[in-house]
């Protein structure tokens, strides 16, 4: 009997389990920097599968929503075409800057996001935490544009694709730093780092996917600082390895903040205002913690507007 051949995606898993086992050699035989806790694995283990169950049973919305835009676009791009696949690279990862900002600006997206950030440790175990209810929260909708533009939706699949295999080798601390050109256009593992950091100085900083230039444009970009090791988690982190309190449980604090709300704005702003917001604008928003910790080295004479961390090669 003939064995079967194993799918693209089978060969992807496999990759990203024998990369994981080597880092995990690599820093127990202390050549490069890392660490690894099994019940915190375990848990990423656990959400990428609940994330891969999730997307399963709602692909047929999402591909129904994207083919309807698709019936109506714009234009009428060719997947034949390199100028086209050049364009898509780069509105595929503006769209993706754009979501990835929105899901750490926006609660009502953050509580999905939040899952893959709520892990204390930064090894290539992180990048397969992911959570179960994106999808069902819409965080497609950034790519809608593309749709109605032309690109077939099978086109936009295989570009995001692209980027999240990409993304995978960027949660590391096995890697230091990369040449300075290439630091300087793409999304390495240092940016990656500050990314999951919940410093003051690095909190909800560098959202590109595949590149930075987005976060250079737009003010989000942070260098990583020699002086100042990443803490990674969250700004208030959650004491379980257990799956299904990580997946849902920003989204009970959500409803337990909306039973307090004492008017339709209050209740607006607990849904899709900064995670943190409180009634009386002093609550831990990334903005708050920033500017506190702005305010704490900087005399308000000398207040800059932004600061980047100087960098150390």
């Amino acid at each position: 009997m003939s064995m079967r051949s194993l799918s693209s995606a089978e060969w992807l898993i496999i990759a990203r389990f024998v990369l994981m086992g080597i880092e995990m050699l690599a820093i127990k035989a202390h050549l490069v920097r890392g660490q690894y806790e099994w019940r915190d694995t375990l848990a990423s283990i656990g959400m990428r599968l609940g994330n891969y169950s999730s997307n399963l049973l709602l692909a047929g919305v999402s591909l129904a929503v994207f083919t309807f835009l698709y019936e109506h676009r714009l234009f009428e791009i060719s997947s034949s075409s390199p100028v086209a696949w050049a364009a898509l690279f780069l509105m595929d990862d503006f769209a993706y800057y754009w979501f990835h900002r929105a899901s750490h600006e926006c609660r009502f997206w953050w509580a999905a996001h939040v899952n893959h950030h709520s892990s204390q440790h930064y090894n290539l175990s992180t990048a397969i935490r992911q959570p179960w209810t994106g999808v069902l929260v819409g965080t497609w909708a950034p790519w809608f544009p593309l749709v109605l533009l032309g690109f077939p939706p099978e086109m936009i699949f295989f570009q995001s694709g692209l980027s999240l295999i990409y993304q995978f080798w960027l949660h590391t601390e096995s890697i230091h730093r990369l040449p300075r050109w290439f630091e300087y256009l793409f999304n390495t593992p240092s940016h990656h780092r500050v990314h999951h950091a919940a410093n003051p100085r690095y909190v909800d900083r560098n959202y590109g996917g595949t590149l930075m230039v987005w976060d250079r444009l737009f003010g989000t970009f942070a260098a990583e600082s020699d002086d100042e090791p990443c803490r990674y988690g969250l700004i208030k982190n959650i004491s379980t390895f257990n799956p299904i309190k990580i997946a849902f449980h920003e989204w009970v604090a959500m409803a337990r903040d909306l039973r307090s709300a004492r008017s339709l704005r209050e209740a607006f702003n607990y849904t899709f205002g900064p995670p943190g917001w409180q009634p009386d604008g002093r609550g831990p928003t990334a903005k708050n913690i920033r500017a506190e910790w702005l305010a704490s080295i900087y005399p308000r004479s000398a207040y800059p507007r932004s600061v980047e961390p100087s960098r150390k090669v």
